[in-house]
Formats: C-alpha cells, structure tokens, sequence
C-alpha cells in the first residue's frame, strides 16, 4: 500500500498532506508526495507561493521550496517533482499523476481541491485524478478537517499544522 498525495502548495494540498501523515501513523505506510511543476512559468511559481515576487525562474529554488514544505509537514514521506512543459495541454498535470500512482503501486491518494468533489462540467486536475479506478481518492475539500478520534489519537492533527 502506498499513500500518495498530489503537492502544489496550495493550503488544500497541505491539508490533504496532514492527512496522508496521519493514515501513515495509523497504517504504517509510505507517503509519496508529487509536485508536477510548468518549466520556465515564473507567474505559476509566484501564485503558487514557491518564488517571491521579484524572483525569476529557478527550477532549484522550486524544487527546495516545495521540497521544504513537505518536509515541515511530513519529514518520513518521499518528494518527487516532475518538469512538464509552460504550455502543458489540458490534462498534462493530472496525466502524471496518475502516472505516478500507477508506477508507485498508490492504493490512497490524498487529493486537496476546491472542485474534485463536485459535479462540474470544466475538467480539472482534481476532477481528472479522482476518477481513477486502480485506487481511492480522499478528497480534501476544506481546510479545517474534521476530527477523526482514532486517526487523532495516534497523530493529532494540531501536531501536524505549523
């Protein structure tokens, strides 16, 4: 079994993330976060939070701060990132991640997004990835998670949000 969490930074990504570590707790298994990041998009990175705003591309400055991030939030997963292109067509992003569920045997993926859950016709990401087949989607859709008494328990999430 390998828990699988889709990473952009985002305050849903993180909270799905939180999520993930405290499964981990609980069913002694791997975490695997993924990063998908568009080369050379500076405005993407500055949205997303992982460049400032004066600061130029940097793959490197990428990859650490979103490396960073994760790390603060669960030090005993493994960070992956994958370079798509600036102009990536519609589906490239989701594409790879299940790509990578698939390839990293992924039975949960931890999926923070606004519209995963809902009923739209717009394909995005999160719509695109929880409809896979070969494992099951946890989606996060807020970011105050309600509490779970054995999930808390064993890793409480005030322990996990910094």
């Amino acid at each position: 079994m390998t828990l699988i969490v889709p990473f952009d930074g985002s305050a849903l990504s993180k909270t799905a993330l939180v999520r993930a570590v405290q499964f981990q707790t609980v069913l002694n298994e791997e975490v695997h976060v993924l990063s998908v990041i568009p080369k050379n998009n500076t405005e993407y990175a500055r949205e997303r939070g992982w460049l400032d705003d004066t600061a130029s591309f940097d793959p490197e400055a990428v990859v650490s701060s979103l490396r960073s991030t994760v790390s603060k939030i669960a030090p005993n997963s493994e960070f992956h990132y994958v370079f798509v292109d600036r102009y990536a067509p519609r589906g490239t992003i989701a594409g790879r991640i299940k790509k990578f569920v698939e390839k990293h045997n992924g039975t949960i993926v931890f999926l923070g997004s606004e519209n995963a859950g809902r009923i739209i016709t717009a394909f995005t990401v999160g719509q695109s990835v929880a409809g896979g087949r070969s494992y099951d989607t946890y989606i996060i859709t807020n970011e105050d998670l309600p509490e779970i008494e054995a999930l808390d328990d064993e890793q409480p999430l005030d322990e996990l949000r910094s």
